[in-house]
């Protein structure tokens, strides 16, 4: 994990903060990357505005979630020449605090990455009508907030289908992070596609924690435990939508010689090792990226109102990766149901 862009350093100095992590753009390759990073660290703005971006626990580096969220940070820092100042989450307490500070900062453009900023952005945009506000997967309910949120279920309905497809098997799984109505919805997407595929097919599902426990989000021996069982009782193909917590699925699988899914990001590119990129069969993105990027854009050139934005398949808000050429033979096949969905041929449950 890299440390310090120079545009995080320019918080610390304004604010006297712990420099926040930064991590690999997991859309591209290493030497595009550090290219990126160096364009966003050497170019002086080209506009006075500041944005902001307060991550989640995990940061930078965590391959999924906040990732996505900083390839979105450091596109509108290199494409719109302005300067992107980021904190990140590391106890529950630092939401509301990173808000406040940013907007100290002088930030115009906030986006909180996660459901878990959902009041502390409530009482801050309140308090900053003149701060326009975006918040991943939640809805605020304020003027100068935009709610981003994401048809997950879509996205998951499709890996579960390319599961299926590809193992040609009966038994597949699920691992959650905590267990609740969002993150029901990656499974109940996937196993609809799954069973679109073959209703036959039987779905473990297990999460990592109830409502609340934020450990559920990092919980790598957790994860691993559960998918090494499965594996090992003939499951052939484990999704996980739990944060930094799937790293311990990709670990179980390589160890059994089985598929495992990624969540939020392309986790093929994120993966770190040859023995990863073997056993990741697809990931669901989840365009947080975009949505990031185009909430600073929207500002940027004068948007400074409120309101719901779904990313969904007919926008490309969600997806699913083809890294690593394990879909080959069934792109056809997913690609008609993305249209059918699209279409609202197929109604993709939200629920289990």
């Amino acid at each position: 994990m890299r440390k310090s862009s120079r545009v995080t350093i320019a918080l610390v100095a304004a604010l006297g903060l712990v420099t926040a992590a930064c991590g690999d753009d997991e859309t591209s390759s290493t030497e595009t990357t550090a290219a990126a990073a160096e364009t966003t660290e050497a170019a002086a703005p080209s506009s006075d505005l500041i944005a902001g971006v307060a991550f989640d626990t995990g940061g930078r580096g965590d391959g999924t979630f906040n990732d996505s969220a900083g390839v979105g940070a450091d596109k509108a820092a290199a494409d719109l020449g302005i300067e992107v100042k980021e904190l990140e989450a590391t106890v529950d307490e630092d939401r509301k605090a990173n808000l406040e500070l940013l907007v100290e900062g002088g930030a115009k453009a906030i986006v909180g990455v996660g459901f878990m900023f959902t009041d502390p952005m409530n009482e801050i945009a309140a308090a900053n009508p003149d701060v326009t506000f975006g918040i991943v997967d939640s809805v605020v309910d304020q003027p100068n907030v935009k709610s981003l949120v994401f048809a997950e279920e879509q996205g998951s309905f499709l890996v579960g289908a390319a599961a299926a497809l590809k193992c040609g098997c009966d038994h597949i799984g699920f691992i959650g992070g905590q267990e609740i109505d969002l993150i029901k919805k990656f499974e109940a997407g996937y196993t609809a596609g799954a069973k679109h595929v073959n209703p036959n097919i039987t779905v473990e599902v297990k999460y990592l924690g109830p409502a609340g426990d934020n450990s559920a989000w990092g919980n790598v021996a957790g994860a691993k435990e559960i998918a090494a069982g499965w594996y090992a009782d003939g499951v052939e193909v484990i999704y996980t939508a739990a944060g930094g917590s799937g790293a311990g699925t990709i670990e179980a699988a390589i160890e059994a010689g089985k598929w495992a899914i990624g969540v939020d990001s392309d986790q093929y590119l994120t993966a770190g090792s040859p023995e990863a990129q073997a056993v990741i069969l697809t990931s669901m993105l989840k365009r947080v990226d975009v949505a990031v990027y185009e909430t600073i854009k929207a500002v940027a050139e004068g948007d400074t109102a409120g309101g719901i934005k779904v990313f969904d398949l007919s926008v490309d808000g969600v997806g699913y990766a083809t890294s690593g050429d394990y879909l080959t033979d069934f792109i056809d096949q997913l690609e008609a149901l993305k249209a059918e969905i699209i279409a609202g041929t197929i109604t993709v449950p939200t629920a289990p």
